[in-house]
């Protein structure tokens, strides 16, 4: 009997980012409001009983050696860690677009590791994994627990927050590139003259107040990206004049969210836009941390 398991790996957006400092080991102190939503990648793990590690990619654009996939460097680690006693085949099936602020190469990091601990049953808790997953990135440990978490540290130190209710979430991806590490790179927080007020937003949550929560979305990572690609704060604009309780640009970009309570209104507006933007509305995932 083939021994398979299919995990998903649904996408995050930020709520709020905030940079408080840049560390002597080269990260930067955050702290940011994370959300899980319903775009998703999807990982088929098969144990194959030879040694190595086989991965396949559908719907990939990169063409990246898989040495460098963090699905194969999470998978590598689990089987290195625990002596598993047999490798395993991959495939990754991928919806949510790459280099787009929305966690999904995290997102599948973490999707590896849970469906390898299924797999092969080692029962392994979350705290566990992501005890390994932070050595592979910042967000693998939220991608891990999913949700509604506040991340401090570096990303790694979650605090669980109260669930959203299911909103419509509109993403405009325009098909331009950013480098989360230049982005950072670049960023002189002396020039950052406004920091999300992350304690407003949480009361927001807590009260389910939409509006509040909308007028509170902040990024200080937009005073790179837009800078250097001033059509995001054109769509975000967008957003709100299509009726968005609030706008903002996710992670380190270019992706651009709306939140919306209907998309009625929305889709009367975006027939008449012709911006060259790949366009998904999905929902808020409201996923329990256990």
């Amino acid at each position: 009997m083939i021994n398979t398991i299919k995990v998903k790996a649904p996408a995050k957006i930020n709520l709020t980012l905030d940079v408080k400092r840049r560390r002597n080991d080269g990260y930067h102190e955050l702290k940011m409001i994370m959300q899980t939503i319903d775009i998703c990648d999807e990982l088929t793990i098969t144990e194959t009983g030879a040694a190595d590690i086989e991965l396949t990619l559908e719907g990939f654009p990169e063409n990246l050696p898989k040495e460098d996939n963090l699905v194969y460097k999470a998978a590598k680690l689990m089987q290195e860690t625990y002596s598993l006693p047999s490798g395993f085949s991959i495939h990754l099936k991928k919806e949510i677009p790459t280099a787009a602020g929305l966690g999904g190469g995290s997102s599948d990091c973490a999707a590896t590791f849970l469906g390898i601990n299924e797999l092969f049953k080692l029962h392994l808790s979350k705290e566990e994994l992501c005890d390994l997953g932070v050595t592979l990135g910042a967000d693998v440990p939220f991608c891990i627990y999913r949700g509604t978490m506040l991340a401090e540290g570096i990303g790694e130190i979650l605090t669980p927050l109260p669930t959203l209710t299911p909103l419509w979430i509109v993403l405009l991806k325009p098909e331009i590139s950013v480098s989360t590490g230049e982005v950072y790179e670049n960023l002189n927080l002396r020039y950052v003259y406004y920091h999300p007020n992350t304690k407003m937003a949480i009361d927001a949550i807590a009260h389910r107040d939409y509006v509040s929560l909308g007028q509170n979305l902040a990024n200080v990572l937009e005073t790179v990206t837009i800078d250097k690609h001033p059509i995001l704060s054109d769509l975000k604009e967008f957003l709100l004049q299509s009726g968005a309780l609030g706008a903002l640009m996710s992670g380190s970009g270019p992706t651009v969210f709306g939140f919306f309570k209907t998309l009625g209104l929305f889709f009367t507006v975006i027939i008449n836009n012709n911006w060259c933007v790949n366009f998904y509305a999905v929902k808020i995932l409201r996923i329990i941390p256990s």
